[in-house]
Parts: structure tokens; sequence; C-alpha cells
């Protein structure tokens, strides 16, 4: 999908169906007919049109003769089954040409979606400069949003975990485990990306451009600490749990053979008395049911206060 934005003196955000100087390209999932038209419109190669749209490209800045282009990577949610799944990230690139700027990525998504609805107060897309550094700080403040999403998730289930201690939970744990390994990667890519714009020359900075990439490699920095955080917090939460989970069986199966023990004294009472001889102990006597079913629960119980002293059961 191909949209065209450009923002007027007032700040008003206008939509445009012509390729012009000062201009916002928004690509999302584009088709080749338009990854064509823009190459030919901005002088772009079209293979650095098309890198965004492979979901393994990594980040990088690569400066070329007439445009430079940004890949980093922004967070996303999968969608399961209709309800919230894992977060994941894709490539979002960013093109700097001397007359627009073209973001191309593969799916709709938050970054971008604030900026094409207004949301976003002082952005002109004139100013291009101005909208990458935009862009890139909406991400890592993006980023963080999100960590602070699985934390309480994380939480949610903990709680879930003290109640019933089931394999979901933990299942729903390492996907939130996984996200967390997609977003330290994909961050640590973000900051080379980062601090090699502070050091290229072809990115004009103006002084408040140059406090708003602060920022950004500020904002970029506290996202990877929280991930690093949070990920050693679920990975030992994991662990603990998986701990429990393993001694709970043991107790289980602990007070399962104090019970076969226990049972089996009786059985093995039976099993002598019923054998099929003439004189067995007790055989004639009138009351030698009663005897023996009274010794056998004496004996039993013996047994069984026994092993609740032990504190088998």
């Amino acid at each position: 999908m191909l949209r065209i934005f450009k923002s007027l003196v007032d700040g008003t955000m206008t939509t445009e169906t012509e390729i012009s100087d000062g201009c916002w390209i928004s690509l999302i999932n584009p088709t080749k007919e338009e990854i064509d038209l823009v190459s030919s419109k901005c002088h772009v190669d079209a293979d650095d049109l098309r890198a965004p749209l492979d979901e393994e490209e990594r980040s990088r800045l690569m400066p070329e003769d007439n445009y430079i282009l940004i890949l980093v990577d922004i967070p996303t949610v999968e969608d399961k089954d209709g309800k919230v799944g894992r977060y994941v990230t894709i490539p979002l690139g960013i093109i700097l040409t001397d007359t627009a700027i073209i973001t191309v990525c593969l799916e709709e998504n938050e970054v971008l979606t604030c900026f094409t609805k207004g949301k976003v107060r002082g952005f002109y897309t004139f100013k291009k400069t101005r909208v990458i550094l935009q862009i890139l700080y909406r991400n890592a403040t993006l980023f963080l949003q999100y960590l602070r999403a699985i934390d309480r998730k994380s939480e949610e289930i903990e709680a879930k975990l003290h109640i019933s201690q089931k394999n979901q939970e933990l299942i729903e744990l390492l996907e939130l485990e996984k996200s967390l390994v997609y977003f330290t990667t994909s961050l640590r890519s973000n900051e080379v990306v980062l601090e090699k714009m502070l050091r290229t020359e072809q990115v004009k900075k103006y002084a408040d451009d140059e406090d708003l990439l602060e920022d950004v490699i500020i904002e970029n920095k506290q996202a990877i600490e929280m991930a690093n955080i949070y990920s050693g917090i679920l990975s030992g939460m994991m662990d603990a749990f998986a701990s429990v989970i393993s001694n709970n069986l043991n107790i289980v199966m602990k007070l399962l053979a104090t019970i076969t023990i226990v049972l089996s004294i009786p059985t093995m009472i039976a099993s002598f008395f019923g054998m099929n001889f003439v004189d067995v102990p007790l055989g004639n006597h009138p009351y030698g049911f009663a005897i023996i079913t009274i010794g056998t629960c004496a004996v039993t119980g013996i047994v069984a206060l026994i092993c609740a002293k032990k504190k088998m059961f």
C-alpha cells in the first residue's frame, strides 16, 4: 500500500496523490509496481526498498550517493486466535532523499500509525532529519511500553501459578522469555545504528536534532536495561516454578508410596489367612474373624502412625 503525506506550514497533515518535495512516502507491504514507481520517482535502488520486507534483515545504516538507508527493528504483537500473542520485532526501513522521506514496512505498526493520524506535535514532513529522529524516538518509547506490558503479563501468570501450577502457565512464560530475547537483540542492533547516525555527517543535524538523537539513544539504552532485567527475572521465575512443580510431584509420589505401604499390610494378612490349609490359626475359633480383623486394623494403625511421625504423609 502506497500513501503520500505532506505537512502544511500550520502543521496540518494532508494526503497527497503525487510525490512532491517535502513529502513523506509510506509503503506498507508494497507491490512491485509501487516499489518501481517510488524507485523511479525518488531515484532509489529498488533492492533497498525491498530490504525491509525481509523479516530477517538486520539493522544497519547505509549511506548512498543521493540517499541514506536506515534499517531498524520495531516491536509488534502477533495476533493469535484473536488474542494478543507473542511480542516480536520486524524491520522498518527509513530512506532519506534530497526531496522526500520514505518508510517501508511489512505491516501496519504503532510506530508509524501515530504519525499518520497526526497525533504527534511538531511533526513536519519537510523537516526530514527531525522526522527520522521522531520516528526513532517513538520506536524506543514503544519498546519501553511493550516491555512494561510484558512485565505486567508475567506478574499475572505468576499469580496464576501460585494457585494452579499447570504447563500452560509455564508455556506462556516461555513465550514472554522468547519475546524478551527478540527485544534485547533488536535493541542492541538499533543502538549500533543510532551511534553510527551520531557519527555520520550525511545526516544533517541541527542543535535541537542532536538533543533529540541523544534522547533516542538514552531511551534505547533504558529499554535494553529493562529487557535484560525482565529477562533475568523471568528466567529465575521459570526455574523456581519448574522446581516447585517437580517438588510437588515428588511429594505426591511419596504420599502414594506411603499409602501403598500402609494398605499392603491388611492385604498381606488377609492373604495369609485366606490360604486353603486345614490348620489355619484361629480357623476354628468362634471369634477368629473378629480377632484377625481387629489385629489387622491395629497393625495397620501402628504402621500409619509411624509413617505420620516420620512425616511421610
